[in-house]
């Protein structure tokens, strides 16, 4: 098991540089959800936190454990998100970007960046200097830190939308496609909160469609020609309820 180190962070803080954030994004596979970024600063000349690794290879209990310390221990938390309109609208890949964006953007004084991945386009104009780090979660510690942050917020997030949507499992899963989802989606269709550029989804989307057709009331000339009748976009909400995506948009922009 790789765990990661703070030899990263350490050359910045060596070179003169104390804010260092790590950022990385999770929900990007997912078939439903925000995609959602976190960024943490832990202090210069810091330690580790024992068990602190790329959050993929931890379960939720050790997440859970984990993240009240890393709350502790950073200097700076900022979370963004990027909505199910914003990923049908731009992407997943931007969409994914624009997270980390408002991620980092909520750390303010920042003087360089680390992100999980490859180099993204035009990102150094919106955050500044940053460096990129192919599998960055398994290897520097603020970025792994940070992917914890983000997995604990968005797996809490789901599982308050699995509390208005109970047929999907997105309390074990998620939203992304395990089986039960995928049966879920099956025999209930999609809500809100799938994402319908995403191909499986798109495929339930044109079947609802075909189904709504097939009871569409015959035209006043006889013909037999099928009508497609809409679905909903799913793009609002009862005034009464708030949406729980919304609700990240009101993270402190930092400790």
């Amino acid at each position: 098991m790789i765990e990661p180190t703070t030899r990263i962070e350490r050359t910045h803080w060596r070179e003169g540089r104390r804010i260092v954030v790590g950022c990385d994004a999770v929900g990007v596979a997912c078939l439903s959800g925000p995609v959602l970024a976190a960024a943490v600063v832990m202090p210069p000349g810091s330690r580790r936190i024992p068990g602190v690794r790329d959050s993929k290879t931890l379960s939720r209990a050790q997440r859970e454990r984990l993240y009240p310390q890393i709350l502790r221990r950073a200097l700076h938390v900022g979370l963004g998100a990027a909505s199910v309109t914003e990923i049908d609208r731009l992407n997943i890949y931007h969409a994914t970007s624009l997270a980390m964006q408002r991620a980092v953007q909520r750390v303010t004084r920042r003087e360089h960046v680390l992100i999980d991945g490859l180099r993204i386009r035009d990102f150094e104009q919106h955050v500044g200097e940053y460096t990129a780090i192919v599998n960055g979660d398994a290897y520097c510690h603020a970025i792994a830190a940070a992917s914890i942050v983000a997995k604990v917020v968005r797996d809490r997030l789901m599982d308050r939308l699995s509390a208005r949507h109970p047929y999907y499992a997105w309390e074990h899963n998620a939203g992304y496609a395990t089986l039960a989802h995928r049966l879920g989606i099956e025999d209930h269709g999609i809500t809100p909160h799938h994402r319908r550029s995403f191909a499986r989804i798109q495929a339930v989307a044109l079947g609802q469609q075909l189904d709504l057709a097939l009871l569409a009331p015959p035209k006043m000339s006889g013909s037999d020609e099928v009508v497609a009748l809409p679905i909903s976009d799913g793009s609002s909400f009862p005034a009464s309820t708030p949406d729980p995506e919304e609700s990240i948009a009101g993270a402190p922009r930092s400790r």
